[in-house]
């Protein structure tokens, strides 16, 4: 099996040498899923991690009331699935496909960890960043208003899945706004108004399932 192309930067492929993502892909299968399907169910107990290789999945959570909780957004070269791995807990969050997805399905990954105990130390290191990661945005539900936090969130998507357009960054990530509501910890009512104040101050632009980032530097000014 050939190595997936350009993982994006600092997730588990984008650590690996050349010949540990060969390895790596080598030992497992190659499987496909369509837009909206459901690839991990939260509280399921199952044993495989998948390889993500291409397009971008959600990672969310439910309260007891049923509203979805975002907790990520990942792409390409993302490892999926860690957590119940090291665990041997059920499954901690629901992972569904934004758009067509490809990954490698990986069994037996403990026995890739043991041959390649560098690769251990740097899930190690993974799994320590995302806690990071989490313990931040627990930090920005308290310290930053609505708008805030969508800002936040709008830089990270555009730093992360933006794409060069006439005059700014377009991200054609397919995100609803219920979905950034559930990203932000915020009702879609709150995110509506933030997004319509970010649109007044000519920042943005927001069309159907994409945003166009006008004033990427006075966005990361409004997330601060």
């Amino acid at each position: 099996m050939t190595a997936p192309p350009s993982p994006e930067h600092g997730e588990f492929l984008a650590l690996l040498t050349p010949d540990e993502v060969t390895a790596l892909c080598g030992s497992g299968r190659k499987r496909r899923w369509e837009r909206g399907t459901t690839v991990m169910t939260e509280g399921d107990t199952s044993d495989w991690v998948l390889l993500l290789t291409s397009g971008r999945v959600k990672v969310s959570s439910h309260t007891a009331s049923g509203t979805e909780v975002v907790l990520a957004i990942r792409g390409p070269g993302a490892l999926l699935g860690e957590m119940s791995f090291i665990s041997g807990e059920p499954r901690s969050g629901t992972i569904t496909a934004l758009e067509p997805i490809e990954g490698v399905v990986v069994r037996d990954f403990s026995g890739f960890l043991q041959a390649h105990g560098r690769v251990a130390v740097l899930l190690l290191q993974l799994v320590v960043g995302r806690l990071r990661d989490s313990d931040r945005k627990r930090v920005e539900y308290g310290a930053f208003d609505t708008t805030g936090r969508v800002a936040t969130r709008l830089v990270e998507l555009a730093e992360r899945f933006g794409e060069p357009t006439n005059g700014g960054v377009r991200v054609a990530l397919p995100l609803s706004q219920d979905e950034l509501a559930g990203w932000t910890g915020a009702s879609r009512e709150a995110v509506s108004k933030a997004l319509r104040t970010l649109r007044d101050r000519g920042l943005i632009e927001t069309g159907r399932r994409r945003v166009v980032i006008y004033d990427l530097e006075g966005l990361r000014k409004r997330a601060r």
